[in-house]
């Protein structure tokens, strides 16, 4: 079975969100899927990170040509 995408994966984390709001589910179910809910979890932070590794910011230098430096997440957080 092909991996699930960020999105696919995102969508189906809220799907249970709801689902275990919801209270309708019987314990076993409801801990089986709070596991998947975990490892969808899990899953998504991590290509949140390979993602913001990748990010490169292009930056104007004084002589008007672009330079390329990593993206660090806390130096461009906005306050």
């Amino acid at each position: 079975m092909p991996e699930k995408t960020f999105e696919e994966s995102l969508k189906r984390l809220e799907d249970i969100v709801r689902e275990l709001e919801g209270g309708e589910m019987p314990l076993e179910e409801s801990l089986k899927v709070f596991e998947e809910g975990m490892k969808l979890l899990s899953l998504c932070s991590e290509r949140l990170e390979e993602a913001e590794k990748k990010v490169t910011l292009l930056t104007r230098k004084s002589d008007g040509g672009l330079e390329e430096k990593p993206f660090d997440i806390q130096e461009n957080e906005v306050p």
